[in-house]
């Protein structure tokens, strides 16, 4: 018996929420992982962020992080580093470091977030 061919073509509008822990007024969707492609390797995350919001000082043990900057602004901290950012920015934060994400723009923030390996927070 054959297995179903797998769909490798994601939308945005098919992926449900959540609300990650350690962050206020965010809503993600994953995008890339193993739920929707069998990605094993890596996750991709987009993530909307309200204004003065988002991720509280946390770290992932293990597990390296890129923010890609959509639309909005925002402001970053990692090893000491603010790092002001606008769309087309991107950051990194390495395993087991701490940092923190708040949207500071009037709009929402939209930030790609990618780990790897995989952080799959259960949703």
């Amino acid at each position: 018996m054959s297995e179903t061919p797998r769909n490798y073509l994601v939308r945005e509008a098919d992926v449900r929420t959540y609300s990650p822990a350690n962050h206020s007024g965010t809503v993600n969707r994953r995008l890339i992982g193993r739920e929707t492609v069998g990605a094993s390797q890596l996750e991709v995350v987009l993530g909307t962020v309200e204004t003065g919001q988002g991720a509280h000082p946390h770290h992932h043990d293990g597990i390296e992080q890129v923010c890609y900057l959509l639309s909005g602004t925002a402001r970053a901290e990692v090893d000491g580093q603010v790092l002001e950012m606008g769309p087309g920015d991107s950051c990194f934060f390495p395993a087991g470091m701490e940092h923190v994400f708040v949207a500071t723009s009037a709009e929402p923030v939209r930030v790609l977030v990618i780990y790897a390996p995989p952080y799959a927070e259960k949703v």
